[in-house]
């Protein structure tokens, strides 16, 4: 089906956008026209190295450049970027001083600070001569347990110019969930909030942070939110309040330590629904430039911008977020609930802050659909140049809702990549219009397909999302896994030396994309793969119901489709509904997508970044134990799920 055109980039915004001013260049530089986007994008995977080369200089990366941008390996995961670069990715990011914003933060509680450039600077000079008098030092790992606040930002800063290697979680990860993570990586300092505001609750810390500072056995910084950092520090072993820690250091110019391109910066985790999450470790020089290039390139994001995007700091969007400072832009930092006091807190920070780029979940623009709400008509959003969505599929009906309920002239750009990268695959590209559920397309040097199951290029039928090139932000490794076989079998095992990355798509005639799902929670009744996301978008649109999960059941020697439905509150689900249901997805999607059964549940399980667990679902559903529910926000969730009658016939 073709999603119908919403969205055209006028000539103007193109040329004077700056992936415009970087063809130019490609162009002066090559003697090779690149007239659109897929010349553009053909020559940034054919001549990786000389593209990447560019992205380097056009984004002003600080740092020494010498020697070949491309080391090709035998295989793409043995290809080595930048071989004998050096960079500091903190230098990066701080590359701009002055008394304008860097940082804006509002907290649910309705605290408002600002951070300039130069207090961010001090700031993070004195953390980073703290923890050098703690023996931090190049590698050695830093880890956070803290809202999305300015001094999450700048303990990132800190540890990343000594050339140490961040690690962050929010704070409403439980004691076992804290621990899988960074007790495999070891850090040599932790910090942490003394609690945190959600839904107009204050959430103390101080019993959870007991026996987690306890099984880490290394100093406890406290960053205070509550007011009562002194205290919780007090009652640690190794406990100190944040102003204690950096009292005896006096600002001064920050010592940056050049590192390798591929030196480790980030460690991040899978969402460990399955089992204990694995450590994925990410380099410097990586995430630095593949951000640069979506930020610059693709989010037109320049000095001056106000860039918001509603995350937590144990989502990659996070790390995402930051590195925009790289280009001089603002952050606006947001912490709490989207919707406390009501659904209006986010559009009123936007407007309030003249925000130019907006990022936020699917599921967050679908809230604020259902929730009857639209800011177009109660906020000036004037200055909003484009909107993301990731997370999840964007539904088409996200797409319409976005231009008849927020912004009807903004770039909308349906993202999607993950921890696994910490960028994108395919999104936003300002050159090319807008069609109704569908993504744009592949990223700059990044050679996306979509194959079948025989490992053969498909257009117009679903398969699995594959990049069949090497690219800067793949990981360096995973964090214990001496052998490699870990990141082999996550990666490269369905098709041999080629990146797999578990997306279940499919080509558009437009060249775009959609995404079915997730590969592993892709459905197979009578043999035949249905993604999850095509049920939910018909799903999702009846009023009655508030949110959908789908499973494959094992059957009778086949899998039967499960639908599971949260229900509006006073709503019942009765036989007319089921009914509805069932014709509204035979007739939008296919008989083989209808649900052998549908079951009403009170509550959807899902991680702490917000996507729901289809794994741990059916983990339940065939009797079988979820292997680590501390990964996932509300675990009680899966109770709801367990023995079922209706399931048993």
């Amino acid at each position: 089906m073709t999603g119908k055109l919403l969205w055209t980039p006028s000539q103007e915004t193109i040329d004077n956008h700056p992936m415009s001013a970087f063809a130019r260049k490609a162009e002066e530089e090559t003697g090779q026209a690149f007239g659109d986007y897929w010349a553009l994008h053909g020559w940034s995977i054919e001549d990786r190295g000389a593209f990447w080369d560019l992205v380097w200089r056009f984004s002003k990366i600080k740092g020494d450049k010498c020697g070949t941008a491309l080391a090709a390996g035998a295989t793409m995961r043995e290809d080595l970027f930048f071989p004998e670069a050096r960079l500091n990715f903190a230098e990066n990011l701080l590359a701009k001083t002055g008394y304008e914003d860097a940082i804006v933060f509002r907290g649910e509680d309705k605290v408002e600070r600002r951070l300039s450039w130069d207090e961010l600077h001090s700031l993070v000079s004195r953390l980073a001569e703290a923890m050098r008098a703690e023996g931090v030092g190049a590698g050695d790992r830093v880890a956070a347990m803290l809202p999305n606040m300015p001094e999450t930002v700048a303990v990132m800063l800190a540890a990343s110019s000594i050339g140490a290697v961040f690690s962050s979680c929010s704070p409403d990860f439980g004691e076992r969930g804290v621990l899988d993570r960074f007790g495999q990586i070891e850090p040599k300092l932790f910090f942490a909030c003394d609690g945190y505001y959600y839904a107009g609750k204050t959430i103390h810390v101080a019993d959870k942070l007991q026996p987690i500072a306890k099984a880490l056995g290394v100093k406890t910084v406290i960053v205070p939110y509550l007011g009562k950092a002194e205290d919780v520090a007090a009652a640690l072993d190794k406990g100190v309040s944040l102003p204690a820690f950096i009292e005896p250091y006096e600002a001064g110019p920050i010592a940056f330590e050049p590192m390798p391109f591929s030196a480790p910066l980030y460690i991040m985790f899978s969402s460990g629904t399955t089992g204990v999450p694995k450590c994925i470790v990410h380099s410097v020089g990586g995430t630095l430039l593949q951000h640069a290039k979506e930020h610059r390139l693709h989010c037109g994001i320049e000095e001056g911008d106000r860039v918001f995007y509603f995350t937590t700091c144990g989502w990659m969007m996070w790390n995402w977020l930051v590195s925009a400072l790289s280009t001089g832009a603002t952050l606006l930092l947001y912490d709490g609930s989207p919707f406390h006091p009501n659904g209006n807190v986010v559009f009123d920070y936007l407007a309030a802050e003249k925000a130019t780029f907006f990022g936020t979940s699917a599921k967050y623009i679908d809230a604020v659909r259902k929730a009857g709400l639209k800011p177009v008509e109660t906020h000036d959003l004037s200055s909003i140049r484009m909107l993301t969505s990731t997370g999840s599929p964007l539904s088409p009906e996200g797409f319409d809702f976005v231009y008849e309920g927020i912004k009807p002239d903004v770039h909308l750009a349906s993202i999607s990549g993950g921890t696994d990268i910490v960028s994108c695959f395919v999104l936003g590209i300002p050159w090319l219009p807008v069609y109704e559920g569908e993504i744009q397309g592949p990223g700059l040097g990044m050679a996306v397909d979509v194959w079948n199951e025989a490992g053969e290029s498909v257009t117009g039928e679903k398969g699995d999302l594959v990049c069949t090139k090497g690219f800067p932000s793949m990981p360096i490794y995973f964090f214990g896994d001496e052998t490699g076989e870990r990141y082999t079998n996550a990666y490269f095992s369905q098709f041999p030396g080629i990146w797999a990355h578990g997306d279940f798509a499919e080509w558009t005639e437009h060249r775009g994309l959609i995404i079915h799902g997730r590969s592993d929670a892709t459905l197979n009744p009578q043999g035949v793969r249905i993604g999850t996301a095509e049920i939910y978008n018909i799903v999702e649109q009846f009023e009655e119901i508030g949110e959908a999960i789908c499973i494959g059941q094992s059957w009778d020697d086949d899998v039967r489709v499960v639908l599971f439905v949260k229900m509006v509150a006073g709503v019942e689900l009765d036989d007319d509904l089921v009914k509805r249901i069932k014709t509204a997805i035979r007739t939008g999607a296919s008989p083989r997508h209808v649900p052998a059964k549908i079951v009403a549940v009170e509550d959807i399980p899902r991680t702490k970044s917000g996507k729901i667990v289809e794994l741990a679902v059916r983990e339940v559903v065939e009797g079988r134990d979820v292997k680590n529910i501390e990964a996932l926000a509300n675990p009680g969730a899966l109770d709801f799920y367990r023995d079922r009658s209706e399931l048993t016939d």
